[in-house]
């Protein structure tokens, strides 16, 4: 286009001087005519008009330049159109060319290259690329072929098309040919909330892939048991086979399913009728949103449709021990995982005494249970903590008092008020030096100080982390984005009755995992479920709470006389379960009416909190409910909370738990 500008510049003049000087004959001729009677041989007003041998060189011209012009863009289109096949070519015979490269010292495969040479030739013919519907890929080499259907290349292309497909989508430093390159359904994270998720999917889309990625070596599992029941287990190889009796004397292991369930990570891509797998001790690094793919910790690379984000939390620890050098950190233990549960079992069975720094679910369980093994090993337990009782941020005060009773008459040294100011190793001891002066003397450390939420892919993938409350910030629908969600521990959602809330507890990962799980789907459901959370003190004292439950806020406790049927034993001997969530129905529960005249407050029995509920109130309003010993009535504090109402008589509420019952 260019030189043919440059060539009408040049040639522009002269097409204007004719012009004009055909404008000029024309003038001269009409004037002419107008005086006399025009004599022009017939031959020559047939065949050029008026201007004579002038007229030729104009004609010349301009005939010469449109030709020229048309020629040039001919050759010009045509070239493009040339070039474009050319580079759509070679850009879909890459592919089989890292096929070719891959395969190359294993085995000659001449129909591969007779493709190859076909799509890099036949430039003009349509080159079909790499299919880009996700379900159609191959995950894993293979050197064996599917049957060729209707639309499929014929026998002896399928080889080269299969290897050529794999190669398209996985990346060139992939480890491990086994690690499949794409899943429909990617879920982050290998606990409660991914297996419930998964489990959802699957029962909403029977044929869905589903490839769960996690950083441990083990199957999904529940944690609860970790600091429960696996301490009262009398099998000595219980840190082995991870099975335990629940309350009622059932037996179960903590995994969620045997590994017969899953199938494994190579056959993903290929299975049939779908399934769950499990990549094990692979971490996810770096999330690529608009890419819809995620980095591992060995670079391999992992694309998705649907992505789930269930990475749970990392246990904190306290600044004092993170500064206390190696020899003390290699005597401290952060209560989380597996591993933990089975390095914290060998430790306490080999040292004579251990502290656990923490008041609150998981500290006051570790406590007792090792309380409770201290009773036939003589090991020293000690615990210690800021607040004036165990569960001091949740329980109120007078509770607190009783329950930190109860917690000595398992063989616990409780240690109230006490904030940490030093931690030295001295003697082949560790000695904790308390802010008020006192010190303790101990060989090991259970820190239980709380979760911090990990978010390590929020920077990557550019996700809003909430400021108050930690998590990635998500909609009612569970929702980080457009396709992807987040649940469990890790997720900051809108509650639409409480407001925004981060809970991180079994009954929550399962709920959450499942609505996650649902909407990935295509449900669309937005989460309104109040989960639940409960804890033991051993097999005697229990409770279930819901809704947000902080000693900070007003309080209205009805309490009654326990009997036998008030223990978690006796609660799990009903349900069939020891994790009780899993028990939950949506039973119908009845409103709690007010009555028309305001009654007495009853005051919390002295001494005596067998059993009963805490109502924790937030403008006049029930906000949360625990209850002390009374189990398999969730129902109906969680229809309370929903109703959101002001009641007048609480004593009134408590009647619908039938706390009085014998």
């Amino acid at each position: 286009m260019l030189k043919c500008r440059s060539a009408w510049g040049k040639l522009a003049p002269f097409a204007r001087g004719a012009a004009t000087l055909q404008r000029q004959n024309v003038t001269r001729t009409g004037l002419t005519n107008g005086r006399t009677t025009a004599r022009v041989p017939a031959a020559h007003m047939a065949t050029w008009p008026a201007g004579g041998g002038q007229n030729h060189l104009y004609v010349l011209l301009v005939g010469a330049t449109c030709v020229g012009g048309a020629i040039y863009a001919y050759r010009t289109v045509k070239g493009d159109q040339r070039r474009y096949q050319e580079r759509i070519a070679e850009i879909s015979s890459r592919p089989h060319r890292r096929a070719k490269e891959a395969t190359a010292g294993l085995h000659a495969e001449p129909p591969a290259q007779e493709v190859v040479a076909t799509a890099v030739a036949e430039s003009e013919a349509p080159v079909d690329p790499p299919s880009e519907e996700p379900d159609a890929r191959s995950a894993a080499p293979s050197e064996t072929t599917q049957p060729p259907q209707a639309d499929e290349p014929a026998a002896e292309e399928a080889p080269a098309e299969t290897l050529a497909e794999e190669a398209a989508g996985r990346d060139s430093a992939q480890p491990s040919p086994a690690l499949p390159w794409h899943a429909p359904y990617l879920l982050i994270g290998g606990g409660t909330a991914s297996f419930a998720a998964a489990r959802s999917i699957r029962a909403r889309d029977p044929g869905a892939r589903v490839l769960i990625v996690t950083d441990e070596a083990d199957l999904p599992y529940m944690r609860p048991p970790l600091s429960k029941e696996l301490w009262f287990s009398d099998d000595p190889a219980v840190t082995d086979t991870l099975r335990f009796k629940q309350w009622n004397g059932k037996e179960r292991s903590i995994y969620f399913q045997p590994s017969s369930f899953y199938i494994t990570p190579e056959e993903l891509s290929n299975a049939e009728n779908g399934g769950v797998a499990v990549l094990t001790s692979k971490k996810v690094v770096h999330m690529d949103v608009r890419g819809n793919k995620v980095k591992l910790d060995d670079d391999a690379e992992i694309s998705y449709d649907k992505c789930l984000i269930a990475t749970g939390g990392v246990p904190r620890n306290l600044q004092v021990l993170d500064r206390a050098g190696d020899e003390v950190k290699s005597r401290t233990t952060l209560f989380r995982k597996i591993d933990d549960f089975r390095s914290l079992d060998k430790v306490s069975r080999n040292i004579k005494s251990i502290t656990v720094i923490g008041g609150g679910f998981l500290g006051s369980e570790l406590a007792c249970a090792l309380g409770r093994r201290s009773q036939d090993s003589g090991l020293e337990v000690i615990q210690m903590f800021p607040e004036k009782g165990n569960m001091g941020k949740v329980l109120p005060e007078y509770l607190s008092n009783w329950t930190t009773e109860k917690v000595k008459t398992e063989g616990v040294k409780v240690i109230s008020e006490a904030l940490v100011k030093s931690v030295t190793c001295k003697d082949d001891q560790l000695e904790i030096k308390l802010k008020d002066g006192r010190l303790v003397k101990t060989d090991h450390i259970v820190a239980a100080v709380g979760l911090e939420p990990n978010v390590d892919l929020a920077k990557s993938a550019g996700l809003e982390v909430d400021s108050d409350f930690g998590g990635y910030r998500v909609n009612a629908e569970l929702q980080a984005r457009s396709n992807i969600w987040v649940a469990g521990d890790a997720a900051c959602f809108y509650d639409i009755r409480l407001g925004r809330r981060r809970v991180e507890h079994h009954d929550h990962a399962v709920v959450s995992g499942r609505l996650a799980g649902e909407n990935m789907t295509g449900a669309n459901k937005p989460y309104w479920h109040q989960s639940m959370f409960w804890s033991d003190l051993g097999p005697d004292v229990g409770y279930e709470a819901i809704g947000i439950v902080d000693s900070s806020l007003p309080t209205v406790g009805v309490f009654a006389k326990a009997t036998a049927k008030d223990t978690p034993k006796a609660a799990t001997e009903k349900s069939g379960t020891g994790i009780r969530s899993e028990s939950e129905t949506e039973d119908v529960a009845s409103s709690a009416a007010a009555p028309p005249t305001p009654a007495p407050a009853v005051a919390a029995p002295k001494d005596d909190y067998g059993k009963g509920v805490v109502f924790y109130l937030r403008d006049k309003v029930v906000v949360g409910i625990i209850l002390w010993n009374v189990f398999n009535r969730m129902p109906i504090a969680r229809k309370i909370i929903k109703d959101g109402e002001e009641h007048a008589d609480l004593n009134e509420v408590a009647k619908l738990f039938n706390i009085h019952e014998d």
